[in-house]
């Protein structure tokens, strides 16, 4: 068995920066490869990074890459999901899972993650 905890999540303005935490413990659990899911209100959950036990590859949603970071200390057993530049379209529950093989998938109860547009943000569309 495997537990995961959440924290980090808050309420932020859009362009601010946010780091959610997942703690681990139970069995091993820095031999599982972490992922980031998030879930909007009406959606699905969907995927949003995730870091490999084994070589400590990352991957990520094309929505998130070059504002988001995961990383991981496994002395601490903590995975991290480093947020930048969010914007309202990355509200969501946020998840972390714990992945191995031949064993099931673990979930956390998730963190909620709020990004409102303050007074004055300023946002630039280019094409």
């Amino acid at each position: 068995q495997v537990q995961l905890v959440e924290s980090g999540g808050g309420l932020v303005q859009a362009g601010e920066s946010l780091r959610l935490s997942c703690a681990a413990s139970g069995r091993t659990p820095n031999r599982y490869s972490i992922g980031w899911f998030r879930q909007a209100p009406g959606k699905e959950r969907e995927f949003v990074a995730a870091i490999s036990y084994m070589d400590g590859n990352t991957g990520y949603a094309d929505s998130v890459k070059g504002r988001f970071t995961v990383s991981r200390d496994n002395s601490k057993n903590l995975v991290y999901l480093e947020m930048s530049s969010l914007n309202p379209e990355d509200t969501a529950v946020y998840y972390c899972n714990a992945a191995y093989t031949g064993d099931r998938v673990y979930w956390g109860q998730g963190t909620q993650v709020t990004v409102y547009w303050g007074q004055g943000t300023h946002f630039t569309v280019s094409s």
